[in-house]
């Protein structure tokens, strides 16, 4: 597994990152964050999932916001597979929905603005960041002054402990580091007709936002919002960014930054330089306790549902009922009911009879009424339970003051309400899908059938072409290599035509010269149109037969007199040319004297130095003065020494000669 992801390698997390996870909260809890040993690829514990110190401070946190979990599912893709820019992206958006248009995290908005693209070249792939969010090339978006690129961010990996909220599972996908990166569809899915209808007042009021003089809105103010209020955007809440009460609110992670470190994590995640200044405060004041919601003519489902109940049991609703729902005032007008829905997959409707699904709240304009798509993408959760509404007796209302938004079993009734409006659409539109599938399944089946057949009936063709091409390679080969061969022969045969050819032309030329020289010698000229019988020539030829003979023996007799030349001419250095190496060899005197008397020589000195080895005292005076010594004494000394001829040369490491040498001492 580690062999197909080249990117992961041992976390290099530094102190100054843990300390600035410390200081953003992250830390606050003990088990909420941990930190890989010596691991070269991630290995999460049971109940952590693998990120990024980048992705922390860029508005991630456990547990995953449910908008950020239903892109993960619809676009088949992980967490890790997401750079750091594209996670600030989501956060900027899910800010902007709740902070600046007051409404949930809207799908059709998403897709209207967003769509998906693969991150790396043709010579490189990622699976770690290997996906990246883009603003589509024809909207007009808030500019986020990203930075080209993170550095260093894939070795920063870490393990987040997961966590549950409201009983209601939250939790991405487990983390599988060998799942590849597959497109989808769903990444370049555009809004639909109806889609773009109902979210134009939202894209109206970005514009707005964008281009209103001196209250211009900018993606690095809503990014220095968020992490001033110290709230994570991706971190599954309990109420939305609309409900910020400030610094007790029950989201926030930590206290307030100082501006330093506060604008030092800015400039790190933004291109930002140090010369660009910093905005503290948004021109757009963005909703929270402090600035409300504005209130719409919208109501929930359960209300509908509760009104229906009334109806089945009483008749046509009376207006004191109405009133006793606060649905009117005391004058008898409309009056409006707080709209503010409490998850991402609220649905909200009119206050009609007629129930109209897969619609929620509008852009927070006052007195208008508009629908809205889902909020967010459905992600199907593996541990939620099936959730069966039983309908029970209406509750009596009497005369209480209580608005009928604090009971918690009408609470209950919405979220429960929320929930099944938007699984009943997904199932509807799941439904569809399913069936338009399934009858493209049939036709790709029957497509895949044929296509199979056609296979086969190729393979067998192939095979066959595949065989006749071999046996035709096979035959133009062998024609290649009798050609070849051909070629060369003519080639040797012309090589050698030519050849001769000059050596009959060399022939005549030595011919024709021999002819001058002859007829100038003996007045005879060679007889060229008669050869056979001409004696000139017949000499020639003998010339030539023998004088190959007579340069070998030339050689022979060269390599023989270099060979003796060294024992005969100790002291000399052997001549040049052969003619100058044989007159060596004729000189008036005895060679082979001379060198007897050198081998007695040296025979003398060695014996000199046997005896001298022997340690015997010796007159060597006498010894010397050969004239003292008669002949036969010289004889019978030799004749004694004879014996032990042999010892004495194979001790003096002297191999004797095979023939008798003559015993007669050369004086």
């Amino acid at each position: 597994m580690a062999g197909e992801d080249l990117e992961w390698e041992r976390s290099k997390i530094s102190n100054q990152d843990i300390n600035l996870l410390k200081r953003l909260g992250m830390m606050k809890k003990e088990d909420a964050i941990r930190f890989p040993s010596e691991e070269s690829y991630p290995n999460p514990p049971m109940e952590y999932r693998v990120s990024f110190v980048d992705h922390l401070i860029r508005g991630l946190s456990a547990p995953i916001h449910d908008f950020l979990r239903g892109l993960l599912f619809v676009y088949g893709i992980q967490l890790h597979q997401l750079t750091p820019n594209s996670i600030l992206h989501v956060s900027i958006f899910i800010t902007l929905c709740e902070c600046f248009l007051g409404v949930p995290p809207n799908w059709a908005l998403w897709k209207r603005i967003f769509c998906l693209r693969r991150n790396g070249s043709h010579n490189a792939s990622y699976n770690i960041g290997g996906v990246v969010i883009c603003v589509r090339s024809d909207v007009d978006y808030f500019d986020v002054k990203f930075p080209d690129s993170v550095q260093g961010w894939r070795k920063r990996w870490l393990y987040i402990h997961e966590e549950s909220a409201n009983s209601i599972e939250h939790n991405i996908a487990p983390f599988d580091g060998s799942a590849k990166i597959q497109r989808r569809c769903s990444w370049d899915a555009e809004a639909s007709k109806k889609e773009k209808t109902s979210t134009e007042a939202l894209m109206s009021r970005i514009h707005q936002l964008q281009n209103t003089r001196g209250k211009e809105l900018s993606g690095v103010q809503i990014t220095a919002y968020f992490l001033r209020i110290r709230v994570q955007p991706l971190q599954a809440r309990k109420n939305p960014l609309w409900t910020y009460a400030g610094a007790n609110d029950a989201n926030r992670l930590s206290n307030d930054l100082s501006v330093k470190d506060l604008e030092k994590l800015i400039r790190r995640i933004s291109s930002l330089n140090k010369k660009d200044p910093i905005p503290s405060s948004c021109r757009v004041e963005p909703y929270s306790s402090a600035n409300p919601l504005p209130r719409t003519i919208l109501l929930w489902l359960p209300f509908l549902l509760f009104l229906r109940m009334e109806k089945s049991k009483k008749g046509p609703l009376s207006r004191m009922t109405i009133r006793k729902l606060h649905l009117f005032d005391d004058e008898g007008e409309i009056r409006a009911v707080d709209a503010a829905p409490r998850t991402s997959t609220s649905h909200t409707l009119l206050a009609s009879d007629t129930l109209v699904e897969g619609e929620e709240s509008s852009p927070p304009q006052r007195n208008v009424v508009t629908t809205t798509p889902p909020s967010s993408p459905l992600a199907p959760s593996p541990k939620r339970a099936r959730i069966e509404m039983i309908v029970e007796p209406a509750p009596q209302l009497g005369g209480s003051s209580t608005s009928i938004l604090d009971d918690p079993m009408v609470k209950e009734l919405i979220r429960i309400g929320s929930q099944f409006v938007g699984y009943r659409e997904y199932a509807n539109r799941t439904e569809e899908k399913l069936a338009e599938a399934n009858k493209r399944a049939d036709t790709l089946a029957q497509q895949l059938k044929q296509s199979e057949a056609a296979r086969k009936k190729a393979e067998l063709v192939a095979s066959e072409a595949k065989a006749e091409a071999d046996e035709a390679r096979a035959k133009t080969a062998r024609v290649k290599d009798l050609q070849k061969r051909l070629e060369d022969a003519e080639t040797a045969l012309n090589e050698h035509r030519a050849a001769q050819a000059d050596r009959e032309q060399g022939i005549l030329k030595r011919l024709k010269s021999q002819s001058r020289r002859t007829q100038n010698q003996t007045n005879q000229e060679f007889d060229l149109e008669n050869p056979d019988n001409d004696p000139l020539l017949d000499a020639l030829s003998y010339l030539e037969l023998h004088g190959a003979e007579i340069r070998e023996g030339v050689a022979n007799a060269s390599a023989g007199l270099s060979a003796l030349f060294p024992y005969f001419f100790p002291k000399k250095e052997e001549p040049p040319t052969f003619l100058t190496l044989a007159k060596s060899f004729n000189s008036s005197d005895d060679l082979g004297l001379k060198m007897r008397q050198e081998n007695m020589k040296i025979a003398v000195e060695s014996t000199v130095a046997l005896v001298a080895d022997s340690q015997q005292s010796v007159d060597w005076m006498k010894v010397g003065d050969t004239n003292q010594i008669e002949q036969s004494r010289w004889r019978s000394l030799i004749k004694v020494a004879k014996p032990n001829t042999k010892k004495i040369l194979a001790y003096l490491g002297i191999k004797p000669a095979s023939t008798p040498s003559s015993s007669r001492p050369e004086v």
